[in-house]
């Protein structure tokens, strides 16, 4: 922020957290355009909730937002077509972990994949010619100098950090990439956001949702969706569950079973079709086996180290030892049982502040 004057691409979403990165950028003295992606294509007859999602018919609202406020900036908007690349790489990844009995987490895959991989790449080929994308995301980024590295760190506002979705990213993303609001908190961001007079974004909605829908069924072939058996931890069968993709480990809700005790999903075994339940306890686990491995520096920092562990999102974390089996693999043994370790969702290695990098929990 601190070098001369550069040309940048805003990924201005309509919402608040773009709009004050496309001022931040304005203010630092940079020359800013601002693009929108466009993921939806109609295709899908998704039912609408009225919720804040990345993928929906609601698109349109939310173009119509970021154009008024790139016109209230003064800077260009251009929206970059990207539904081909969205149903390629994010939908057909998230329903192929589904129906593999596998809660998927299409943010991970979007922000590799498309948020700071196709979308830098159309705008290459847009004859755009920017030198930095930024964005509204809540990290940070760091030149190590003396290591001739970029580091990924935690947002300074502990509630609203989204290092956990860019673990994926990789040393030739991370140096064409600005994330001012990493430093800020989202109070302020609203406050300035309110005192610069932007228009219609402290009132949006924020996004919190993958589909904007409450029934994500219309993602998938109705011929793949398969009632089966609900069973406890010895086999017996005390239930029919309605299809696999309606499932996730540790849920207690929907099961649609009685047995006198609280029950939760301990198993999804695809080949089966079937769901497996148990209690509480049952559902802990000691360790956990985590597969495709991506490390921030592109290599693991050695082959044996201790660090903290987060296994969802809004999970606190757990200390844990990570043991590796070449780079991509690697077995993980917390200091404390964990509940509902879910095949499919990202296992990250944090070393303080700094993201490591990690994996699908296999």
């Amino acid at each position: 922020m601190k070098n001369d004057s550069k040309r940048i691409a805003v990924g201005l979403s309509g919402g608040v957290d773009s709009a004050v990165t496309a001022a931040l950028m304005l203010r630092a003295g940079h020359e800013a355009c601002a693009v929108t992606m466009q993921f939806w294509s109609g295709k899908i007859k998704l039912q609408p909730n009225g919720s804040a999602a990345c993928f929906g018919p609601g698109e349109a609202e939310d173009i119509a937002a970021a154009q008024e406020v790139a016109a209230f900036l003064g800077i260009p908007h251009k929206v970059i077509p990207l539904a081909e690349e969205y149903e390629e790489k994010v939908l057909n990844y998230y329903r192929r972990e589904y129906l593999a009995g596998r809660t998927p987490n299409p943010c991970i895959v979007c922000n590799a994949l498309i948020k700071f991989g196709a979308l830098w790449d159309s705008l290459e080929r847009s004859g755009l010619n920017c030198d930095l994308l930024a964005m509204g995301h809540y990290a940070r980024i760091e030149h190590d100098t003396a290591a001739g590295m970029f580091r990924l760190r935690q947002g300074m506002d502990a509630s609203k950090d989204q290092s956990y979705f860019l673990h994926r990213l990789n040393q030739a993303q991370l140096a064409k990439i600005i994330l001012p609001l990493g430093t800020r908190l989202k109070r302020d961001v609203i406050a300035l956001a309110k005192e610069l007079k932007i228009p219609r974004v402290t009132d949006k909605k924020e996004s919190q949702d993958f589909v904007e829908s409450d029934d994500h069924t219309a993602l998938f072939d109705d011929r793949k969706i398969r009632p089966g058996p609900i069973m406890d931890a010895n086999g017996k069968i005390i239930g029919t569950h309605r299809g696999l993709i309606y499932y996730t480990i540790g849920q207690r809700d929907g099961l649609g079973i009685s047995t006198g005790q609280r029950m939760y999903v301990k198993e999804i075994r695809a080949a089966d079709n079937a769901i497996v339940v148990s209690e509480h306890n049952d559902v802990l686990a000691a360790e956990t086996q985590v597969a495709d491995v991506h490390w921030i520096a592109g290599t693991p920092p050695e082959k044996d180290f201790t660090c903290l562990v987060r296994l969802r999102y809004r999970h606190a974390g757990v200390q844990a030892k990570v043991t590796l089996a070449g780079n991509k693999q690697a077995h993980v043994v917390f200091n404390a049982p964990q509940f509902a370790v879910t095949p499919g969702q990202a296992a990250v290695f944090y070393l303080g502040d700094e993201v490591l990098g990690g994996g699908w929990i296999s």
